[in-house]
């Protein structure tokens, strides 16, 4: 069983010799690495022709991460693709107990593992809050680490790509859009991946960007957005502007504010279940 990992890559030097080698490192399967780097300023491209065993990548302008993730697998062939960020890495053996998983369950079309997040020096610091396989569940709230999840490569042929127009969400609206679409996921408990966590990196540093994305996907996929979504929205926003020490009271009635705006530019109402939950922050 061959195996691809596609790597997007976008001035990530001080990580990406790291990831090669996590990829490097793995065994039990014919394994193809493949780098898309968006054509960096760093040093990446010199990390890249001087990793041993040598690694196929191409570097020039590209429209983002999630451009270079589709050119990633569309130049690949394996039987099996994963998605590793330059920043993060694998786990020693989490390619062979991914193989090994699929080969002993061959209707399972994604598989996903357990996944820590790491800071700037490998350190696990917390592990990532993975739970089994639901659906409903995962709507609520993105249980799987991109890093380690593996998909059958007719999981592409049967529902396309990823979504190019999203800059931030894009992993989560890709197992959305697959089990909406009915596609079987499994849970594999192992510990596969390291995903990395520091304030610099994109999905922290817009966290106000990223929520609104979240909330345009889930009205295209699904026709509205879940409270919760709003509510995670509506922190980011007050958030920006004010601090949670100003007083709890005042906090509260803010973020509860804004998550009724929200829930009116999205779903065009304001569900009893959210105004019970503001009316119960409020009172306390």
């Amino acid at each position: 069983m061959k195996v691809s990992i596609v790597t997007p890559s976008y001035n990530q030097g001080q990580f990406i010799e790291r990831t090669l080698q996590s990829v490097a490192s793995q065994t039990g399967a014919e394994i193809e690495h493949v780098v898309f780097d968006g054509g960096s300023k760093d040093d990446t491209v010199a990390v890249l022709k001087a990793f041993v065993p040598p690694v196929r990548w191409v570097s020039k302008k590209d429209k983002g991460q999630t451009d270079a993730v589709n050119q990633g697998i569309r130049a690949t062939d394996g039987e099996i693709i994963g998605w590793l960020n330059s920043d993060d890495v694998y786990y020693p053996g989490a390619i062979a107990h991914v193989v090994t998983f699929f080969e002993q369950n061959p209707d399972v079309d994604i598989v996903y593992g357990l996944a820590d997040h790491i800071d700037l020096e490998d350190r696990a610091f917390e592990e990532y809050p993975t739970e089994p396989w639901n659906l409903d569940r995962l709507k609520e709230t993105c249980f799987i680490c991109q890093p380690a999840l593996f998909f059958r490569r007719r999981v592409v042929e049967q529902h396309g790509l990823l979504d190019e127009s999203l800059n931030y969400c894009m992993d989560y609206a890709y197992w959305l859009r697959l089990g909406k679409a009915g596609v079987r996921f499994a849970l594999l408990r192992e510990k596969l991946a390291g995903s990395r966590l520091y304030a610099d990196n994109k999905t922290l540093g817009a966290r106000v960007k990223v929520h609104a994305e979240i909330n345009d996907m889930f009205k295209h996929l699904f026709g509205k957005v879940p409270d919760r979504w709003l509510f995670n929205y509506a922190h980011a926003v007050v958030e920006q502007r004010h601090s949670r020490e100003e007083g709890k009271n005042s906090f509260a009635c803010r973020v509860g504010a804004a998550s009724m705006c929200a829930a009116w530019k999205w779903n065009r109402k304001v569900s009893s279940a959210m105004l019970k939950s503001i009316y119960s922050w409020i009172r306390r």
